[in-house]
């Protein structure tokens, strides 16, 4: 059976004519990601295709890194692979530190109340600043934004895919 691979990246763009393409990380350790020497798996969009490139060199740019891949010297040879993800298998993903969990992880989750009534599940992670906002797909269709606070999330329990939150007056409307 085939690892399961997590998307650290997407090429976005080409930069410059010596084959550097532009990165958009879809992980929080782009530094160990993008380090030089690793290698990735770059992935075409279906699936259908990949390649193991090995990064020479990468550095942040605004919100994106330009990376070096030693497979590519220029432009024309590094073009076709524009929307194309980088990625690791499954068995490399970094170690977290207590109440840190993947969005794979995540996503998916049922919510339920401390009383044990089911909220719904999660169905995306936003970011928007000092805490992470769990979006959960209520029974009732309507989408709630739970704030990834001690306050609120109680307990998290990845194995049985289950997520135990204390209702604050006014979470769910």
């Amino acid at each position: 059976m085939k690892p399961k691979l997590l998307t650290v990246g997407k090429v976005v763009n080409t930069h410059g004519i010596r084959g550097e393409v532009k990165v958009w990380p879809e992980t929080d350790f782009p530094e160990e990601r993008f380090r030089n020497g690793n290698e990735l798996l770059l992935v075409a969009p279906d699936e259908s295709k990949s390649i193991t490139v090995t990064i020479v060199n990468a550095r942040p740019q605004k919100t994106v890194y330009i990376v070096k891949l030693k497979e590519f010297d220029n432009i024309n040879l590094v073009e076709p692979y524009k929307g194309w993800s980088l990625k690791v298998p499954s068995d490399q993903r970094a170690r977290l530190q207590r109440d840190e969990y993947y969005f794979h992880d995540i996503i998916g989750c049922e919510v339920k109340t401390e009383e044990g009534e089911s909220v719904g599940v999660i169905t995306d992670i936003l970011r928007p600043g000092a805490n992470d906002v769990w979006v959960v797909k209520q029974k009732n269709g309507k989408m709630a934004y739970l704030p990834y606070i001690a306050d609120v999330v109680i307990d998290v329990n990845i194995q049985e895919k289950v997520v135990t939150i204390r209702l604050m007056e006014g979470l769910l409307e």
